[in-house]
């Protein structure tokens, strides 16, 4: 029987890495999409571009499309990309054909990792630092939970980024509040609230992640890259990233937890570190990141990886990592947009002088995350997209 795999949300970046990841390997592949184009689906890699229902609108008449299309293409390989599909997919996982594989342990497990309050909990039990923390059921637990609180900022911190009801998923956000005052207001004015949270001390310091891959319960590789730019510059998604050592310190709690949770597949562990080194756990992530192709790049091929295991192949002996960079060209373009636009009180001229000689005369070694000669329609999709963006007034 030919294997066919099936990679969700076809307008995500690490999509496309997946996609083109696994094509190269000679794998048949889908590509779906709530559009009827998709960046992935633009790739020389895909076979069918597939159509389903936006699973934020209805998570069911996703998923019953989504059969329709396992059905008709004869998938044996699912592979979502975002928390949406992911959720969605699990819950009514036992609905799929048995002929499908899944890159996911028991959802209990997916539970204990995803969501915060529990993996907050896990992580007290087993000596990984977090904040202060107040674990709270809903939002009334959290207004008298506030009461107590003498310190500021604090962070309010939703237990999913992605919550699924029966015929919507409700995306939340984590919020930085800097009085009681704001703090009443968030939680009595988004309706996540009322779902479980915690309550966190704020951690000054940057954001580093630990990238891992486990096969039931077993590690198999980690990654860690660098930010060199961001968007927005303050800090946001990175759109000029290379390839870093791990630090030893946040494998070993990455360890500690992913064991504990015997976990299988791919997973992102936050962490955020103090000027004095300390780091604190922020979350995990069961899902592939936005800078993957950088991961393919230096040696770590995570996609086909996931998919040998997954599958019950032997991965013999994995290639040694090396160095590279990869640039998100068009969302450089975007950065370098906001830093010229900025005042002159937050960018000097010499600073925005500077920001254009680097976006111009990138480091040679880069290479480019979405325009690539041997597969180039993906990064016209975009660009189209992006002047499309443009012409409404984004």
């Amino acid at each position: 029987m030919e294997e066919r795999v099936l990679v969700l949300d076809g307008n995500q970046r690490a999509a496309l890495a997946a996609v083109r990841s696994l094509g190269s390997q000679g794998l048949w592949i889908s590509v779906g999409e709530s559009t009827d184009t998709s960046l992935s689906g633009c790739s020389r890699y895909c076979r069918s571009n597939e159509y389903y229902h936006d699973p934020y609108e209805s998570p069911r008449q996703f998923f019953d499309d989504l059969c329709r299309i396992i059905e008709n293409n004869k998938i044996t390989f699912l592979l979502p990309i975002t928390e949406a599909t992911t959720y969605a997919v699990l819950r009514y996982k036992s609905e799929l054909p048995e002929s499908v594989t899944l890159p996911f342990p028991d959802t209990d497990q997916v539970e204990m990792i995803a969501n915060k309050n529990r993996l907050f909990q896990l992580a007290l039990e087993n000596g990984v630092p977090i904040p202060e923390s107040i674990f709270c059921n809903g939002r009334q637990e959290g207004l008298d939970a506030i009461s107590s609180v003498t310190r500021y900022p604090i962070v309010l911190k939703p237990s999913k980024s992605r919550i699924l009801h029966d015929s919507y998923i409700e995306p939340t956000s984590v919020m930085v509040v800097y009085s009681r005052e704001q703090a009443e207001h968030a939680l009595k004015q988004h309706s996540f609230f009322k779902s479980p949270f915690t309550i966190q001390s704020f951690i000054e310091g940057k954001g580093q992640g630990v990238f891992a891959l486990y096969d039931r319960g077993r590690p198999v590789c980690f990654f860690a890259h660098r930010r060199l730019r961001e968007k927005p510059p303050e800090g946001g998604v990175s759109v000029l990233c290379e390839s870093a050592p791990v630090p030893e310190n946040l494998k070993k709690y990455a360890q500690t937890l992913l064991g504990a949770a015997a976990w299988h597949g791919v997973a992102m562990v936050e962490f955020r570190v103090t000027p004095q080194g300390e780091p604190y756990l922020m979350e995990i992530n069961p899902r592939f990141w936005g800078s993957l192709q950088l991961a393919i790049d230096s040696g770590v091929d995570f996609p086909y990886w996931l998919y040998q295991i997954t599958t019950g192949k032997e991965l013999g002996n994995l290639p040694t990592q090396t160095h590279r960079r990869v640039r998100w060209l068009l969302g450089d373009l975007d950065r370098l947009y906001l830093v010229l636009k900025a005042p002159f009180s937050r960018y000097s001229l010499w600073s925005k002088l500077r920001a254009i000689m680097s976006f111009l005369k990138p480091n040679s070694k880069t290479r480019h995350e979405v325009n690539r000669l041997k597969d180039f329609r993906p990064f016209v999709h975009e660009l189209k997209q992006y002047l499309k963006s443009l012409g409404s007034g984004r």
